[in-house]
């Protein structure tokens, strides 16, 4: 079942709340499937259901699902009993009324985790048949499965290092009981089960507990060197002292030669893994009594705790990995691939990449952040405290007081999150933090200095703003680094309910909470911080950029933001029209502000007293504005450099997007843009607590109804879908008032075209609005090159930015081939490779549309509450975007035809 946190209980969704038949309540009245209610149903569905123990309510609902998605489902060609596992699935989610386990479903109808939660998905026929809290409970059993499995094969391959090879049933018990003590240990000590790195740790905790616990007979020879000599001894306690030995529990004592070993072999720090061992591992031990006797855990008792867990969150049994169990098979995922410098003349494109498992990649990065910030200390160095010492007013003990206040809410946060026994390891993050903050700081005052000619950045280093989003930066950095913070969610929080205990993620933008930071102003040093870090890796850099997309996108727009008051501020100052000048539109995206311009620039109206473009001054001493005509008001860096982002971005989206659904129609892109970009410049609110991707696809169904060009909402949405970064959360999940959500055709009947209709009505007009100019793309401030793109009509061919000397880059998938233009290919059967490749390309493409059969109709789009399809009442069917593809470029080839035949003709006429 899906995975359940231990207080997960409690927590439901404001519409669960509101329907008493979904509360849990009535999962317990009613847990007993009465036959003779559901004798309109299929008798094995009713079979299913009853040894799933699922209740009356439930079988009800899921047959209901199942019946208005059967036209649909028949195309998936799926057995229909996993039809209706799927369907389960989905209606006890909703409904929090879980009576199965997820791997009880599984074997129930054949299938494994993957293949299940692809199935769930594919219910979603209507887009509103699957809800956004059974989207984010299979986005986290995902995650957790994957950590899972990667675990469980570096655990394999561990213990075929340090146990003789198991001939015997006593040493396979051994080790199927470290594993089931692994996951016993994880489960009870972490709250959030899908951190890889401190999942990692107590693996080897656990390790070290049944190794030097192990008859030496049973290592290998490294491991039977490795554990001490020098073994603690149980001490028997006396009666009359047992009470006060209660009171003074011994705390288990690490093997420190054996954990140092097992981390080298790992190549995990063993400082980290002895400090999870001393904080959350012993207190786990202790609590199992183990640390009272010397031998093995009893197998028995291990399992049997297990089980009860395993019951309790009512998702995978992870014992079963032990057993190959087809339930948690998976197709083989490819390894990280890491570039490396390639040798030169080197003809096999293996040799281009290191392949690594997850576990390894994470460790290498986690490796090599520490061992930039070894020789840092925990205070500034000595140039940074001369910086501040130059400073009109010393900056260092409001730094320090700063850093002891967030430090001490970092790591109690921290622990909130990952679970009660780790604010030890929230304390290292931190420290980590810390030493990237003042590293990074110093770089840039270096640069200022050099920039500026200055030594006194008394503005600046007083500025605590400044100081809590170079903070955030840097812990930002050394969270992703070890994994804590992703995007696999989209840059939402998995649906649940935020501040209660144990449903928080780490994923950005946690952060920003627990500093109590704005999002615009954390955007504010992204970039400066990406300059001022050369070491940091690609996949950090990434991050951050994507950190910075998502802050653009929806968080800086939340209500409450400081980017609200500046914009208001602007407008009334008359100077809107100037968020992005037309003539800067179409040039690249080059600027001289740095984050001390950015931190520093105005928020209250003053006079401007440097040229428009010539770089705000950073020093301790604002200068007196100069007795000019010329002199006017002054408007803000950091809003002007946000509207700039932010229009690449949106034309960067809106360019994708229309290349899915109007290729046929290339000229509304740039109408689209303008109505887009006015809305954004001129009707700003329309953002507030909204993310920009709605009023991307609101503004292309808008033209496309004036310009009379057939475009139903259901193909945006599934065209949208299939762009990176993008969640269901975001187009059906949309403000339309009052604390009230609904579906984006919702939010375009009531809101966005009431607000605009005007405006949206003048395309249709013999005089349309100008068309707004079209931003130069966003290009990525890192210093990689972007990444490998497809080439169009082949899935096999690949194109890549050239690097220096023709050096042939990293390409994705591994599998493929890599081939540099202008270098030799080497052997001659490397070219009938790149024919067989796109040859198979190509038969592929035609098996695909041989096998397409008649087109049929798309089902009715489900989102409002009358299921009309449109949102302006029209009931409309149309093909598939596939289907759509094909005729496009059928009536591409049509025209093609037809312009041949007449210079045809013209030539003819020509000639006679």
């Amino acid at each position: 079942m899906p995975p359940k946190r231990r207080n997960a209980g409690s927590i439901q969704s404001k519409e669960t709340k509101n329907k008493p038949e979904s509360s849990s309540s009535v999962s317990k009245t009613s847990t007993e499937l009465t036959a003779k209610k559901h004798r309109d149903k299929d008798t094995d569905f009713i079979a299913l259901c009853k040894r799933l123990r699922v209740s009356d309510v439930v079988c009800d609902r899921t047959w209901k699902m199942y019946k208005s998605l059967q036209q649909s489902l028949d195309e998936l060609q799926v057995d229909q009993k996993k039809l209706w596992g799927a369907a389960l699935f989905a209606i006890v989610t909703d409904m929090d009324a879980n009576s199965f386990t997820l791997t009880q479903v599984l074997k129930d109808v054949g299938m494994n985790v993957k293949q299940f939660v692809a199935l769930v998905r594919k219910l979603d026929i209507n887009l509103d048949t699957i809800s956004t809290k059974v989207n984010s409970t299979l986005t986290h059993l995902e995650n957790k499965y994957e950590v899972t499995m990667a675990l469980y094969q570096r655990f394999e391959k561990t213990c075929k290092s340090i146990f003789a090879v198991p001939t015997q049933t006593k040493e396979n018990e051994t080790i199927r009981a470290c594993w089931t003590m692994f996951l016993l240990a994880k489960g009870r000590t972490l709250q959030m089960e899908d951190d890889l790195v401190i999942s990692f740790q107590l693996l080897l905790c656990t390790l070290e507990l049944f190794t030097k616990r192990c008859s030496p007979e049973c290592l290998q020879p490294l491991y039977q060197s490795a554990i001490s000599k020098f073994q603690s001894p149980v001490t028997r306690t006396s009666r009359r002292n047992q009470v006060n030995a209660k009171a003074r529990v011994t705390e288990p004592v690490v093997d420190l030669p054996l954990l140092e070993t097992l981390c080298k072999e790992n190549e995990c720090n063993v400082d980290e893994v002895k400090n999870v061992y001393q904080t959350s591992f012993s207190a786990f031990v202790v609590s199992l009594d183990l640390h009272k006797t010397s031998g093995l855990p009893q197998a028995s008792s291990i399992n049997q705790q297990y089980e009860e867990h395993y019951l309790k969150c009512r998702d995978i049994d992870a014992r079963l990995f032990l057993d190959s169990d087809e339930t948690l098979l998976s197709p083989q995922v490819e390894p990280v691939q890491v570039e490396r410098t390639p040798k030169k003349n080197m003809l096999e494109e293996d040799a281009m990449v290191i392949p690594q498992t997850p576990i390894r990649a994470t460790m290498n990065s986690i490796q090599q952040l520490r061992g930039d910030l070894t020789a840092r200390g925990d205070q500034p160095s000595t140039n940074l405290a001369t910086y501040f010492k130059n400073c009109t007013v010393d900056p260092a003990q409001d730094i320090l007081k700063r850093l002891e206040t967030l430090g001490q809410k970092f790591s109690q946060r921290f622990a909130e999150a990952v679970g009660p026994q780790c604010i030890s390891l929230g304390k290292e993050r931190f420290n980590l933090g810390v030493k990237l903050y003042y590293k990074v700081m110093e770089a840039m005052l270096k640069s200022e200095e050099r920039r500026l000619s200055e030594q006194n950045f008394s503005k600046l280093l007083n500025n605590s703003t400044f100081h809590t989003s170079l903070l955030a930066c840097a812990l930002e950095v050394v969270m992703a680094t070890y994994g804590e913070s992703s995007f696999k969610t989209g840059g939402y929080s998995h649906g649940r309910n935020a501040g209660e205990p144990g449903t928080a993620d780490l994923c950005f933008p946690w952060i920003l909470d627990v500093l109590n930071l704005s999002a615009f102003d954390f955007y504010k040093v992204i970039e400066s911080f990406i300059k001022a870090d050369t070491t940091l890796i690609k996949d950090i850099v990434k991050h951050l950029e994507t950190c910075e997309n998502l802050i653009m996108e929806r968080i800086a727009w939340k209500t409450g933001s400081p980017l609200f008051e500046l914009l208001k501020q602007e407008h009334e100052l008359g100077s809107v029209e100037q968020t992005e000048t037309p003539a800067s539109f179409n040039q690249p995206l080059q600027h001289n502000h740095t984050a001390a311009d950015l931190y520093l620039s105005p928020v209250h109206p003053s006079l401007r007293i440097l040229a428009p473009d010539s770089p705000a001054k950073a020093g301790s001493q604002a200068a007196a504005p100069p007795p000019s005509q010329n002199a006017r008001q002054m408007h803000s860096n950091s809003l002007s450099l946000f509207y700039k982002k932010l229009y690449r971005l949106a034309y960067t989206r809106l360019k994708m997007l229309c290349s899915y659904l109007l290729s046929s129609h290339p000229e509304l892109e740039l109408i689209i843009w303008t109505l887009f970009q006015h809305t954004l410049q001129h009707n700003y609110e329309l953002m507030r607590d909204r993310h920009l991707d709605q009023l991307m696809m609101s503004s292309m169904y808008a033209i496309c109804k004036v310009k009379i060009v057939e475009l139903r909402f259901k193909s945006i949405v599934l065209s949208y879908k299939d762009m990176p970064n993008t969640s269901q959360e975001t187009f059906k999940h949309v403000l339309i008032g009052d604390d009230h959500y609904d579906s984006i055709i919702i939010f375009y009947n009531q809101v966005f075209m009431q607000k605009l209709k005007t405006n949206i009505l003048q395309y249709a007009s013999t005089r349309p609005p100008t068309l707004s100019p079209i931003p130069q793309i966003h290009r990525s401030h890192s210093k990689f090159p972007s990444s490998p793109l497809r080439v169009p009509g082949s899935n096999n061919v690949y194109i890549s930015p050239m690097k220096s000397s023709h050096s042939p880059c990293i390409m994705t998938p591994r599998s493929r081939m890599l081939v540099s233009i202008g270098e030799s290919f080497g052997t001659p059967n490397r070219f009938q490779k790149i024919n067989q490749m796109v040859n198979s390309g190509e038969r592929s493409l035609k098996r695909t549309s041989d096998h397409i059969g008649t087109p049929k109709h798309l089902k009715r789009l489900r989102f409002d509450v009358d299921g009309q399809d449109e949102a302006d009442g029209s009931k409309s069917d149309g093909d598939s975007r596939l289907i759509q593809r094909l005729n496009d470029l059928s009536s591409a080839r049509s025209r093609m035809q037809e312009q041949k035949m007449k210079e045809d003709v013209e030539s003819r006429k020509g000639q006679h």
